[in-house]
């Protein structure tokens, strides 16, 4: 289990607890994308709930940059809240904004980062210079960094649902976290340009999987290795993980906790997808941020 830096109540962090026992759901106002999820309806104003079983898969942006108070599954564990940071960037526009953003086309491309993650906790750009994709090293260190006038930071909860198999899911096919947010949608219909990074810790007990669908770039690092690579720019596309067999890849070891670290861009209009399926069992109550 890795040493986290635990942020409270931060714009630039979700200050989400989970506590087993409570019966209290999110408050504040949101710009909300979805139904409802564990820990209260979501209906795009005030949230509040009982810490009974949402129905649908939402997700939320704290108006203010804060989440507050606790949430609860209502059955003795964690609630399915998975908390990150979305970064908003500007478009490529002749020479002005992130060049990465709405500038490149393509249909995926794999080796974008090492296959192992930085010492920092972020991906590391595996190339020289530019890629069919991307701009150069530099460029990409800003995606998941905080860079005045470059981006802007909004924490954001993944909110899915837990069935009875105790399978995780989130879907979205409109994966839209910060609209009118940041820089704002720049004439189009929502904010194409943005990046998401989220970091957990599960419980490995055997015969997990994770999978994941969605555009443009994600990877996946467990246990510090990487995972899952969808890099590049594409439509949707999915992987299926499955832990057993790349146990001895990844170092895993049955009954022992590892750290997974979840990176998103959504960089070109017209379509954002997000989903993920996993029956990992995540065991950190309180959002990791780095």
């Amino acid at each position: 289990m890795r040493t986290a830096e635990w942020v409270l109540l931060s714009p630039l962090a979700v200050a989400l607890h989970c506590t087993p026992s409570s019966t209290d759901g999110l408050t504040g106002s949101t710009n909300a994308n979805g139904g409802s999820g564990l820990g209260g309806n979501v209906t795009g104003g005030a949230p509040s709930g009982t810490g009974g079983a949402g129905t649908g898969a939402g997700g939320e942006v704290g108006s203010s940059g804060q989440f507050m108070d606790t949430v609860s599954s209502g059955s003795g564990g964690c609630s399915p809240v998975l908390s990150g940071i979305v970064r908003d960037f500007r478009a490529w526009n002749n020479g002005a904004g992130h060049p990465d953003f709405e500038n490149y086309g393509g249909d995926g491309l794999k080796g974008l980062v090492a296959p192992v993650l930085g010492a920092d906790h972020k991906p590391v750009y595996a190339h020289p210079g530019a890629t069919a994709h991307t701009t150069g090293p530099n460029e990409f260190n800003q995606w998941y960094r905080d860079v005045p006038s470059v981006n802007q930071s909004f924490p954001f909860a993944v909110v899915g649902t837990i069935d009875g198999s105790g399978m995780f899911t989130y879907d979205n096919s409109a994966f839209f976290p910060i609209d009118t947010l940041g820089f704002g949608n720049e004439g189009q219909p929502h904010n194409f340009g943005f990046t998401f990074e989220l970091h957990m810790e599960f419980y490995y007990g055997g015969g997990e999987e994770f999978t994941f669908s969605g555009d443009d770039d994600l990877w996946v690092f467990i246990n510090d290795k990487l995972a899952i690579d969808l890099g590049g720019l594409h439509p949707e596309q999915t992987d299926t993980l499955d832990v057993d067999a790349r146990a001895a890849e990844l170092g895993l070891v049955v009954g022992q906790t590892y750290p997974l670290d979840l990176f998103h861009a959504e960089r070109h209009t017209n379509q954002s997808n997000f989903r993920i399926q996993s029956s990992l069992n995540f065991s950190n109550c309180d959002p990791i941020v780095y």
